[in-house]
């Protein structure tokens, strides 16, 4: 007897589809998430767009810690796009739709930009889980370590650290997890994304700084209690943003028994741990180009008295610009009233904007 053919919804289709060519970021597409899906059965990793297998699997066997990676997800896209609001690629094709199968070639090729990405996908993934690990969020985590060294007179160790080991563990676990696969790309691309994912991983130990609380009579700080805790992800972003524009082009070379990464115009040294490393050049992301990931900046605001990269000069290419007038209404003209709430009026004001041509 011949079986029936049984269609499958498009929903399991999409993800089918997702899970057979993902790689790398692809992973980032579970921003897309709906907020209304909790995921406390291993049925809902189906659900989910954009994992591969192994991911997957670890989905299935760490259920309460998907909506850490979606929050994860959802953080990457909003930190990146505002990371670079000032800048020609200002990131706006790592909002892929979730019924998509591929990322723009912006950061499928092998750019510095795509290495931005890559460095803050694996940084903001151990930042959340090691953030959710102290908010209580994670059953199977808890406060970091008390540090073993003594503080200095005043202060003690107290308070709830970020857990940065699990959540450099995980994160890893999870984000590395398509790079590792054999069917991942070339071996060149799988070694930079790796390398570029341990610079947002080291960026992120970088981070941990030693926050405090007061204590004393009339808040005269005479002991404070602190603890080990990390910096907010934008300001990780920012520093990223750093070694995005300093990134070293590489190429891949023999070096010794294997192939390895080495930069491209000085090969005599290694590839240092902390820089970001690219392999193909990148459009100047004025005009738009399917083909090489760009959208073009026409359009685009602009500041016309900046001297840096969102200046009109910049941003539009010498193409010029075309102003245009917005009314803002603000709030204005507010007063305290005792006791205890504040009033305030409403302002208007016509400011000039322009936008590229």
């Amino acid at each position: 007897m011949r079986k029936a053919s049984r269609t499958l919804p498009l929903g399991v289709l999409t993800v089918l589809l997702l899970s057979q060519v993902c790689s790398g970021i692809k992973w980032l597409a579970l921003s897309h998430t709906p907020a209304s899906l909790h995921i406390n059965q291993t049925l809902h990793c189906k659900q989910l767009a954009g994992m591969v297998s192994s991911q997957a699997q670890l989905c299935r066997s760490n259920l309460e810690l998907m909506q850490t990676i979606i929050q994860a997800a959802r953080e990457v896209k909003k930190t990146c796009q505002k990371t670079f609001a000032d800048m020609r690629w200002n990131c706006s094709s790592i909002d892929i739709p979730a019924d998509s199968t591929k990322y723009s070639p912006d950061l499928e090729r092998g750019t510095r930009e795509s290495a931005f990405v890559y460095a803050l996908s694996a940084a903001a993934i151990s930042h959340t889980i090691a953030r959710a690990c102290t908010s209580g969020d994670l059953r199977l985590c808890s406060c970091g370590p008390i540090p073993g060294e003594i503080p200095e007179p005043g202060y003690r160790w107290g308070g709830c650290a970020d857990n940065l080991h699990y959540g450099l563990i995980m994160g890893s676990k999870f984000s590395d997890a398509p790079m590792k696969m054999k069917k991942a790309g070339s071996h060149a691309n799988k070694l930079m994304h790796l390398h570029n994912s341990e610079v947002g991983r080291q960026a992120l130990r970088d981070a941990v700084v030693m926050k405090c609380k007061c204590h004393g009579v009339s808040g005269s700080c005479s002991i404070r209690t602190c603890w080990r805790g990390l910096q907010d992800l934008r300001d990780i972003a920012m520093d990223l943003k750093t070694k995005y524009l300093s990134a070293t082009k590489v190429v891949h070379r023999p070096m010794g028994t294997r192939k390895q990464l080495v930069p491209k115009d000085i090969d005599i040294r290694p590839v240092r741990e902390n820089e970001l490393v690219y392999l193909q050049s990148s459009p100047d992301f004025c005009a738009k180009n399917d083909k090489m990931g760009s959208v073009g900046t026409q359009d685009r605001q602009c500041n016309k008295t900046s001297m840096g990269s969102d200046s009109c000069e910049l941003m539009c290419c010498g193409r010029g610009y075309n102003p245009y007038t917005e009314k803002l209404v603000e709030r204005c003209h507010c007063k305290y009233h005792w006791c205890c709430y504040v009033t305030c009026k409403k302002c208007e004001r016509i400011v000039e904007r322009y936008i590229c041509k």
